[in-house]
């Protein structure tokens, strides 16, 4: 009896020390999956980060000398960094298998796409008129986008009105604009592709455009009426043309969709110039806005040190 007991009690520790050492293994290579800490990349800069508090968005190229040209290779380096969002001013030039290899990517990266330009052509009277194959001509061009739009599942496109009429009252061409973009706006909603117009200065830049103040897109927008006609606010235009950055902010609020960042002067990376972006971020990030902003701006220092300064002024700004 004493014989069966002690080989019992052996056979257990036997086995409790097997159970021991498979539970302790299990757990040891479940741990091994667990990301370090979620959310926190390495980057450029050498530091652990969690992701920007804002959708900042570089543009495809804008660190082409850490990169490449390859924009797979720069989606994944936009990610690496924190970066949530790209733009592409050139999307709809893009070959279709290349938009739709950006979006698979985007997808992976769970990255948003910032607008896209379906017309901006600035030598051109085209908003501003009542000519019918001129209407025609902004149909189709805003058909195309819808369809590169559900293609690449983007949710803005960009539309600059074009040049003003020498020789036309300015009321009639703001109701010619009215009706062009209710025209377009028709052709969006279905799809929910938002236009988003671009204000741009009159003064440095783009001589001659109709369209050049946050307060008149927002009175195009609201006479519109449409859920796809929205204002994408170029901060480096409206310090030009208006200042007043954060007032016009809050009281076109409800009108714009999408933001453009780029200091001035020289239209570099925030830092560079006169326009508090620090503050800007911090007002647009406690007014709990989750939608893109796209870089839409130089580098101050050439190469690789300035694609770095990029970043790192990014970084700063968004310390808040």
């Amino acid at each position: 009896m004493k014989e069966q007991k002690k080989d019992l009690t052996a056979q257990t520790r036997k086995f409790s020390r097997r159970q021991f050492i498979g539970s302790a293994a299990a757990a040891a290579a479940a741990l091994s999956v667990i990301p370090a800490k979620a959310g926190t990349r390495k980057t450029l800069l050498g530091t652990e980060k969690v992701g920007f508090k804002l959708k900042y968005a570089p543009y495809l190229g804008m660190f082409e000398k850490h990169t490449g040209k390859d924009p797979i290779d720069q989606l994944k380096f936009f990610a690496d960094q924190g970066f949530r969002a790209m733009f592409d001013n050139g999307l709809m030039k893009r070959p279709k298998l290349q938009q739709e290899a950006i979006a698979r990517e985007m997808d992976r990266l769970n990255m948003t796409m910032g607008p896209f330009v379906a017309y901006a052509d600035f030598s051109k009277k085209s908003y501003v008129t009542r000519d019918k194959d001129i209407r025609q001509m902004l149909a189709e061009r805003i058909k195309a986008a819808v369809e590169v739009a559900k293609r690449v599942n983007a949710k803005w496109t960009l539309v600059v009105p074009g040049r003003f009429d020498e020789g036309l009252e300015w009321d009639y061409q703001t109701s010619n604009v009215i009706e062009n973009l209710k025209w377009c706006a028709e052709i969006c909603e279905p799809s929910g592709l938002v236009i988003v117009i671009e204000p741009l200065n009159a003064w440095k830049n783009h001589p001659g455009l109709f369209l050049t103040k946050i307060p008149q897109a927002y009175q195009i927008c609201r006479a519109v009426g449409s859920p796809s006609c929205k204002i994408v606010n170029d901060l480096y235009h409206q310090q030009i043309t208006e200042g007043n950055l954060i007032p016009n902010i809050n009281m076109a609020w409800e009108e714009i969709a999408s933001f453009h960042l780029g200091d001035n002067p020289g239209r570099k990376e925030p830092l560079t110039g006169e326009i508090n972006y620090k503050n800007i971020f911090k007002h647009l990030y406690a007014k709990k806005y989750t939608d893109v902003l796209c870089m839409e701006h130089g580098k101050s220092q050439p190469g690789k040190a300035g694609e770095k300064a990029v970043i790192e002024a990014y970084r700063a700004c968004d310390d808040f």
